[in-house]
């Protein structure tokens, strides 16, 4: 069952000879606990697609359906809700507070929806477990290295359950091992949690670890291929 619909979504912007097509047209499903990678040059439109499904930018036409959902049709306040109710971010830079702990970074989300101080504390150690990280809950990211701070905005964006995890280059920031430990936690989530995981990427390697991977080209969709890994 699709999770996501896109059809026919363009994305446009500035006017006359600053006019830019990001997005000339996009159709494109994604199922429910499926893991793709989107790849592609700079400026193919990887990012934007990324940025339409979650609800961070406006197609300028088309539709865009989540979870059977108009979603084109939603006004800013309904867009921000389905955001925080059922989408999960993980970006390049990790974008921790500096002055929080990790477990209190991990807590952030669920700030927002008035979960008690008691219950966010358990579920952001349950999720700093998971992503291996127990015994750092109570470092700053100060000291903790590149990978294990991409673990706890990992950890963050999971803690709220969401149906669909989108990550904009989670590695790019990485060292090649460092790089391999989370594109292997991202698979395990996907694995045993069943999380529908979008992925940009610019690294075939990383890519490889998803079911499917879309390669973008001048606001289109060029080709998509199976990796051979099943959801």
């Amino acid at each position: 069952m699709s999770l996501i619909a896109f059809r026919g979504i363009t994305r446009v912007y500035g006017q006359g000879d600053a006019r830019v097509s990001a997005l000339a047209g996009i159709d494109l499903d994604v199922a429910s606990g499926e893991f793709v990678a989107f790849m592609g040059p700079s400026g193919s439109g990887k990012s934007t697609a990324l940025n339409v499904m979650g609800c961070l930018d406006r197609p300028t036409a088309g539709s865009y359906t989540f979870r059977s959902l108009e979603v084109t049709d939603l006004v800013d306040q309904e867009r921000a809700r389905l955001r925080r109710a059922w989408i999960g971010f993980v970006f390049q830079g990790f974008h921790l507070l500096p002055r929080s702990t990790a477990v209190e970074n991990v807590e952030l989300p669920l700030v927002y929806r008035g979960i008690s101080a008691a219950r966010r504390r358990e579920l952001a150690e349950h999720m700093l477990d998971e992503v291996g990280l127990a015994d750092r809950r109570h470092h700053l990211p100060s000291a903790l290295s590149g990978g294990q701070q991409q673990r706890v905005a990992i950890a963050r964006a999971l803690v709220t359950e969401p149906q669909l995890l989108l990550a904009d280059e989670p590695t790019g920031n990485l060292d090649t091992a460092r790089s391999e430990e989370i594109i292997a936690l991202l698979a395990r989530v996907n694995r045993e949690h069943g999380q529908t995981i979008v992925m940009v990427t610019h690294e075939p390697d990383m890519a490889e670890h998803a079911h499917r991977i879309v390669h973008f080209r001048d606001g289109r969709i060029e080709s998509e291929q199976r990796t051979g890994r099943t959801p």
